[in-house]
């Protein structure tokens, strides 16, 4: 399979992570033959949502503090408004999405979860796309935004992205591609 062998971190605050947007990728890099592993502050659970609405909760692999890019072919950064808000004041968060960056591991993001890209200043002459109200935290950081369910940008690092959860076929089928290159 596409990802026979390769190790996927999904990087995630404790609470407010949208449940589709952890699960379903979490089932693609799955089904393509990937090991994911859920990557939080710290260990225990942590808490998805339906929008807005508590939804199940998730055991923990690997803490921020023993979390290195070296040990992962690749990240996902799920969306959620409270996900993306929380992960992007965590100073280990933003320095393990940098690492991912410079050393040329791909990175998938949707929805709200690109914050920390913005923390981490890797979007500098970078396209992408997001949830709508962060086009302006991008275009501020030096990207090109755009509305499109998914968007691939193959610079220093390949970079899949996309809007929402109706964007998550083409979001999967676009990362899965990207972890497997």
């Amino acid at each position: 399979m596409a990802l026979d062998g390769k190790t996927i971190a999904f990087l995630v605050g404790p609470e407010g992570i949208e449940q589709a947007e952890l699960t379903e990728p979490w089932k693609a890099v799955t089904e393509a033959g990937g090991t994911p592993k859920l990557i939080s502050q710290e260990q225990g659970e942590v808490q998805a949502f339906n929008h807005l609405t508590p939804a199940d909760t998730f055991p923990v692999d690997v803490t921020l503090a023993d979390a290195s890019a070296d040990a992962f072919d690749g990240l996902v950064l799920p969306g959620g408004v409270a996900n993306g808000d929380q992960v992007r004041t965590f100073p280990e968060a933003v320095s393990l999405v940098k690492a991912f960056a410079d050393a040329g591991k791909p990175i998938a993001v949707i929805c709200h979860g690109g914050w920390v890209l913005v923390e981490a200043d890797v979007v500098r002459g970078r396209t992408l796309t997001s949830w709508p109200s962060l086009q302006t935290d991008y275009r501020n950081a030096g990207a090109t935004w755009q509305d499109q369910e998914v968007v691939v940008d193959d610079g220093p690092f390949t970079l899949v992205s996309s809007r929402k959860p109706d964007d998550l076929p083409a979001f999967n089928r676009e990362l899965v591609a990207a972890f497997g290159g």
